[in-house]
């Protein structure tokens, strides 16, 4: 006869943001915006309020049963991958981890909330995110995951305008599904005006070498961020994140194909931080690494010389 096996022992902790840690986005400049990733054993523990809005997304393997107390809720339950809690700036709490924990830790600043709320028309005084146990989200599921993959990447340098982009979105579903005002969001129809459009594209072609904040390029257009990303996608068919990066590839490319730069001064030159950043890029959009690139452009280039010479 099978007997049921003994509950893993769990460990006390004071909750500590070293305790478990794997990596974090702390020391890589993000604006408004912290992700870490956690693995810890089963535990029990407390942790003092946060001055941040907190978000945690369960990746572990295995659902497992933890109890939770936030304020003055509660909650017990199994979680498992996927499960969302969102823990309000000034809100402490404890829980108790039957098994194997992990998962990602996102903190946003409150007055970045505030700020999208008033850009987005949402509100124009204070705003509160609602404390919420175990809720499945995919959009905001997707979000974090993207960001989880940009720590994971190392943060570059040309990704700023890409974080931007995400932490705007993950405010927005924040504002929409988990506040106290969940007024519908204001959304402009149409793309931007043909006068917006060229300042933009024009400012991003004139700066590939450089860093591009959302900050910039809404700044320019003369209207918030959330509602530039929007207008700018329905204007382009891609996000400003997309676009830029395309102008950087097609800039490599040229470079590649007409300079005797290295690979690595052409990408500084386009805004990469590395040779590996440049081929990572080049070879998503291209299917081929710039070294091969530069090599099959200039036998086809050479090709049509000895052509052209026999003629």
């Amino acid at each position: 006869m099978k007997t049921a096996p003994s509950p893993q022992p769990r460990k006390k902790i004071t909750y500590s943001s070293e305790e478990g840690l794997v990596i974090s986005s702390q020391d890589l400049g993000w604006e408004s915006i912290v992700i870490k990733e956690y693995q810890l054993p089963p535990a029990q523990g407390s942790y003092q309020a946060f001055p941040q809005h907190d978000l945690t997304l369960c990746l572990a393997p295995r659902p497992h049963r933890i109890q939770q107390v936030m304020g003055e809720q509660s909650y017990i339950g199994v979680y498992s991958r996927g499960d969302i809690c969102i823990t309000p700036a000034g809100l402490g709490g404890a829980y108790c981890a039957e098994g194997e924990d992990h998962f990602l830790q996102i903190q946003i600043e409150p007055h970045f909330l505030e700020k999208v709320a008033q850009e987005t028309g949402t509100i124009n005084s204070s705003i509160e995110l609602l404390p919420t146990f175990r809720v499945r989200h995919p959009q905001i599921e997707q979000i974090i995951m993207m960001l989880h993959s940009e720590l994971k990447s190392g943060g570059n340098w040309g990704s700023k305008l890409y974080i931007e982009s995400l932490t705007n979105a993950l405010a927005v579903n924040l504002l929409r599904d988990y506040s106290t005002k969940k007024d519908n969001i204001a959304l402009y129809p149409g793309g931007l005006s043909e006068r917006q459009l060229l300042l933009v594209t024009d400012y991003i072609n004139d700066h590939l070498a450089q860093e591009i904040k959302l900050s910039d390029l809404s700044e320019l257009a003369g209207i918030s961020q959330f509602h530039f990303s929007r207008l700018f996608k329905q204007s382009m068919g891609v996000s400003p994140h997309q676009y830029l990066m395309a102008q950087r590839i097609e800039r490599a490319k040229s470079l590649l194909k007409n300079s005797e730069l290295s690979v690595t001064e052409i990408a500084f030159s386009c805004g990469f931080n590395s040779h590996s950043h440049l081929g990572k890029y080049f070879r998503q959009l291209t299917g081929v690494t710039p070294k091969n690139y530069k090599v099959e452009t200039r036998h086809v280039a050479s090709l049509q010389v000895t052509s052209t010479d026999i003629l």
